[in-house]
């Protein structure tokens, strides 16, 4: 048997999944309830399992077994004997939690900490599971609605008073009057630590106001206002509407991507994407959930820092791979363009692989000393993934889309 092998992958079922899309992309028949996430990796949480001749085995089993093997010495040496990434297709009916993830130290520490402290894993108030940083990239598979990054104070400013809502006056007037950093800082640390009781008529007058204007053709930022206005929808009350106002929204289109870095609060609101992030659960949040929220240890987190959000688009490489680019060394993430007639291509790399693909259909065959000319290619139809060890030349051809996630060089 080869390393080679088709992976069989879990699908998670949490509240905010889209009922259809998955089920679309897997050609399966949906359950009527969300299927929000389809993992694929070795994550403790839910590996997929693979065969290599006597049934299926967690992924994370047969890494165990024999890391340098699966993962390549180098990526041992860098990462520990386990799957640095964790690749999904995530599948928003409605939104995630405004949320931000912690840098590497700041991950070491506030672990350590709680540790010390004795917090258990699963207390509902712990804010970091593991050791580890989470940054992550999401490529729309269709049109995708995300906010990303803090906007500029004068235009968050500039959205606030177009609402008309007199009790946001005060956040305004603080956008325009502070420097950027210290204006986003004290507006986000006002509206979180506001009592939610006497929040709560702010947040439905804003509510209303911004489906109203969404709804007026020509209006500014309608586009903006109606993604808040859903969110609102699915989070009545919910102080983090005010929050999510100081933030980007941005509408990716297929093949469009986000790269979220440690400190940039986001929230992912509409769409079908695949997504990939180092392995970790830690995330502190600030918004549009029913979850704990530590607003010092938030506040010590987000950068606030204002900007365009930042819309990467692929870059050509080598033999036809397009590169979504990422200043990360845990993964990296490409995809392959298959056009009719088009030649094969040669999948060697030094690192573990997953190829997964979304449109059409895609052959792989092992290459190499250990393969045999009569040695079936595996066919891979859309929704269907698989895993290659490190090390293992690989043939791909075929006609279709397939995303290639592996561990940067």
């Amino acid at each position: 048997m080869t390393g080679m092998n088709r992976l069989t992958n879990t699908v998670r079922p949490y509240a905010w999944g889209s009922t259809t899309a998955i089920p679309d992309l897997l050609g399966t028949r949906p359950t009527g309830e969300p299927q929000a996430e389809l993992w694929m990796g070795a994550h403790p949480g839910a590996p997929s399992r693979v065969d290599r001749g006597s049934g299926l085995v967690p992924l994370d089993a047969v890494i165990e077994a024999d890391p340098v093997a699966e993962l390549g010495e180098a990526t041992v040496k860098r990462f520990g004997p386990r799957l640095p990434f964790l690749f999904k297709v995530l599948a928003a009916a409605t939104p995630l939690s405004l949320q931000v993830h912690p840098d590497l130290a700041q991950a070491r520490a506030g672990f350590a900490d709680e540790e010390t402290r004795g917090i258990p894993l699963d207390a509902p108030h712990r804010n970091y599971k593991d050791a580890n940083h989470k940054p992550e990239m999401l490529v729309a598979l269709s049109e995708f609605d995300g906010l990303c990054g803090f906007r500029r104070p004068t235009e968050a400013a500039d959205l606030l008073d177009a609402l008309g809502v007199g009790a946001l006056a005060p956040y305004a007037d603080i956008l325009r009057a502070h420097p950027e950093d210290r204006a986003l800082r004290e507006v986000l640390a006002a509206v979180l630590g506001a009592d939610p009781e006497e929040t709560a008529g702010t947040v439905h007058a804003a509510t209303e106001a911004a489906t109203r204007l969404a709804a007026t053709p020509g209006a500014p930022h309608a586009a903006d206002y109606a993604a808040y206005a859903k969110a609102a929808r699915d989070f009545p009350g919910d102080r983090g509407l005010i929050a999510a106002m100081l933030l980007n929204y941005v509408r990716l289109q297929p093949g469009e991507a986000l790269y979220l870095g440690a400190g940039v609060p986001h929230a992912y609101l509409d769409g079908l994407g695949v997504e990939i992030m180092a392995n970790s659960d830690n995330v502190l949040r600030c918004g549009l959930t029913p979850k704990h929220i530590d607003i010092p240890e938030l506040l010590r987190i987000v950068r606030f820092e204002a900007g365009d959000p930042g819309v990467l688009r692929p870059e050509a490489g080598p033999d036809g791979e397009e590169v979504y680019a990422a200043p990360i060394e845990e993964f990296r993430l490409s995809r392959y363009v298959l056009a009719p007639g088009s030649g094969p291509r040669t999948l060697d790399q030094g690192t573990p692989q997953i190829l997964l693909c979304t449109a059409g259909r895609a052959q792989l065959r092992t290459l190499g000393p250990a393969a045999t000319a009569t040695e079936p290619a595996l066919t891979l139809v859309r929704g269907e993934s698989a895993y290659i060890p490190a090390g293992e030349r690989t043939e791909l051809t075929g006609e279709g889309t397939v995303f290639r996630a592996t561990v940067a060089a």
